[in-house]
């Protein structure tokens, strides 16, 4: 007797743990009508501002190289998600005017200038902005740039949009690169290399 009690028991238990299963499966499930479906953490208006900071890049492992005054850089890897190719042509802080840079070759030498037309993350593709590449270039501080602070960064690409993101500043001493003529403090008549 015992077992058919039991067997009478495990019956309704199962189908039990299959409707709630159901529904909390139906639950999870994407909904086609988009009234019902309530908006997440992730979710952005699908007539969002050009200039707001959604659905333009994905900014993965910002920071700032700590620097008490002078120049510093940011950088990220810039992700694009899109279709179409998204060119990053500026960038503002409080604490500093701002340029897109390089790294390139003058008079044989590696040094870092101002990137004429901006950087161009390709469609699905990513790009790294990185201490010896392209990176941001923060031009006069004015302040200091200590570790553990966080900036807050506004991206300008081609089309007019913008994207603001934060960056924590680290020390940093590698990459010591040189500066083409014209960044910094003004060198019309000296070596187009002075140490960073």
């Amino acid at each position: 007797m015992p077992s058919t009690a039991s067997r009478r028991l495990v019956r309704p238990a199962l189908l039990l743990t299959g409707v709630v299963l159901a529904a909390v499966v139906a639950g999870c499930g994407s909904s086609d009508d988009a009234s019902t479906a309530a908006p997440g953490p992730s979710a952005t208006p699908a007539a969002a501002a050009p200039s707001e900071a959604a659905g333009v890049l994905g900014v993965r492992d910002p920071w700032v190289k700590a620097a008490d005054d002078g120049m510093t850089a940011a950088f990220a890897t810039l992700v694009n998600d899109g279709d179409t190719d998204v060119t990053l042509t500026g960038a503002s802080t409080e604490v500093s005017p701002m340029e897109v840079h390089e790294m390139a070759m003058r008079d044989g030498k590696m040094v870092m200038q101002a990137k004429t037309g901006g950087v161009v993350i390709k469609a699905g593709g990513e790009h790294k902005l990185e201490p010896g590449g392209d990176h941001l270039m923060l031009m006069n501080l004015t302040a200091p740039v200590k570790a553990g602070d966080e900036l807050s960064i506004t991206l300008t690409f081609a089309d007019g949009r913008t994207q603001t993101f934060t960056a924590v500043a680290k020390p940093f001493t590698g990459a010591q690169e040189s500066y083409a003529p014209g960044h910094g403090e003004p060198m019309p008549h000296t070596s187009p290399s002075p140490a960073s």
